[in-house]
């Protein structure tokens, strides 16, 4: 007899590690809109990209940054993990609180970045994984 909700052969599913950048100045947030041809294009979402591997979440984000939108951070620590299951793929977001400390945030590897403010960030097309984040750092602003 099989305990209630296991599953005897999960279906097998490519999970993918992300890192996210959370960055915040004078109280609004560093939003990024993912390029055209891209998977989710056109959507919102924090920057930051996936583990390579053996590249630990804080690296990710560092070389990240640099590379979509030229920057240097400084990762903090996590602020929410969210876990997204996409068609697809499923996701593992890891949600970092990130120090600016050096360059201003353009678009290299997006197609826009935006500063917006907290009680904002719901009115932007967020790509469906950082949704749950979103609301939450909204609602921290009412």
């Amino acid at each position: 007899m099989k305990p209630r909700g296991i599953v005897a052969k999960p279906t097998a599913r490519n999970t993918v590690l992300v890192a996210a950048a959370v960055l915040e100045r004078e109280g609004k947030i560093l939003a990024a809109r993912r390029k055209k041809g891209s998977h989710l294009e056109g959507h919102w979402e924090f920057p930051g990209g996936k583990l390579e591997p053996d590249e630990s979440p804080e690296d990710c984000l560092v070389r990240e940054l640099a590379e979509e939108i030229g920057v240097r951070v400084s990762p903090r620590g996590i602020l929410q993990v969210v876990f997204h299951r996409y068609p697809e793929k499923s996701v593992l977001l890891l949600f970092y609180r990130c120090d600016l400390l050096e360059g201003e945030p353009r678009p290299i590897e997006c197609d826009e970045v935006r500063w917006v403010a907290l009680a904002d960030l719901p009115s932007l097309d967020w790509a469906p994984a950082d949704v749950p984040f979103v609301r939450r750092l909204a609602e921290s602003a009412r």
